[in-house]
């Protein structure tokens, strides 16, 4: 039995960069805590001093789950952290939590009659003002903990911070949160190339992928990666979420990109209709747009009618290599997010394009 290999020495120079990075990455978080009591979280929360941000605005609670909560409330047990961002206003935005505070003031101040309790049946169907005012006064003092990212933190942070806290549940997506928190002139162009018909005709996709704004990130992926790789770490997420700034602050400083973004977006999908019988899709009558596929679609078109403009006059026929094993290989799922494999699907559909 051969004996393990050992890993590599970790060198001085890799410890240095290693600090270096914790130390950068460090730097954006800055927060402090706070305690608040059940009823000036309610009352806050009606008088608007929280703020539930756009890409939390339409993730809400059913009544079972908000009855189910209260119940925790009632019976004591903990309560998980609240995260807020504060705002340049004095105002904190809600980060995380929304639903837990929502459901308090609804009770506490809006009248909202809790369903069926498992544990606590004798309380199913009581209002707030039904319960003794001793328990009324307990849960009125009862404190919850927050942390509150300060306005000096930026929105990469924020991201961030949404994103790890939320892995795995049911809360909005990286393209929900990203139209929230980028909202300006690019974000509003790609909401605009998403609802449109003729996308929409050539990347089908469910209600539910659309409602989480799946149809979004692909234009967002087409942009950003069509411009280039540059600081593309393997990590789609954080390269979007900058590019997007990036891109808003571009569109604010000059009227024109807009006219120039939309018109290449449009002019790839004219191509991709005239020359792919699928459009984005697997097969002719398929429901949904892969990813990897719509990228290595989308972008290598943009690539190859951008090297030769005279593609859109004369259509290539790719019939002979759209269904190559090679195609499949690269548009399959497996480190697709890596840059060497987004790289090669990208130029493996405009070098075809091409003749090459």
């Amino acid at each position: 039995m051969k004996a393990a290999k050992a890993a590599p020495a970790i060198s001085e120079a890799q410890v240095e960069a290693a600090e270096a990075e914790i130390v950068e990455q460090s730097k954006r978080i800055d927060f402090y805590l706070t305690e608040y009591s059940v009823e000036l979280l309610a009352k806050k929360m009606t008088d608007g001093d929280y703020v539930v941000p756009p890409y939390q605005r339409e993730f809400t609670w059913e009544d079972e789950r908000k009855s189910r909560f209260i119940e925790s409330v009632l019976m004591g047990l903990p309560i998980p952290f609240l995260f807020f961002w504060e705002m340049s206003d004095g105002k904190l935005e809600i980060v995380d939590g929304s639903q837990r505070l929502r459901t308090l003031a609804e009770f506490v101040l809006g009248g909202f009659r809790l369903g069926e309790l498992e544990s606590l049946p004798a309380v199913s169907g009581f209002r707030f003002e039904d319960l003794p005012e001793s328990r009324r006064r307990k849960i009125k003092n009862r404190s919850i903990r927050g942390i509150v990212l300060n306005e000096h933190a930026d929105e990469q942070a924020r991201f961030d911070m949404f994103e790890r806290i939320n892995t795995g549940s049911k809360v909005a997506n990286k393209a929900e949160v990203r139209r929230g928190a980028l909202a300006g002139p690019f974000m509003n162009l790609v909401i605009e190339l998403a609802a449109l018909p003729a996308f929409d005709a050539l990347a089908p996709m469910s209600t539910k992928l659309k409602n989480e704004r799946e149809n979004e990130e692909l234009v967002v992926r087409f942009f950003a990666y069509g411009d280039g790789l540059e600081g593309y770490k393997d990590r789609p997420s954080e390269f979007l979420f900058k590019y997007a700034k990036k891109m808003n602050a571009l569109f604010d400083q000059n009227q024109q990109l807009a006219p120039t973004y939309r018109q290449r977006f449009l002019t790839m999908l004219d191509f991709v209709a005239a020359t792919f019988p699928n459009g984005f899709r697997r097969i002719p009558n398929g429901k949904a747009t892969p990813r990897a596929r719509f990228e290595a679609i989308a972008i290598g078109s943009h690539l190859a009618i951008t090297a030769n403009p005279g593609l859109r006059q004369q259509p290539p026929d790719v019939s002979g290599w759209l269904n190559e094993e090679a195609f499949s290989d690269i548009t399959g799922g497996d480190g697709a997010n890596a840059k060497g494999r987004l790289q090669r699907r990208m130029t493996f559909v405009r070098d075809r394009l091409l003749g090459a």
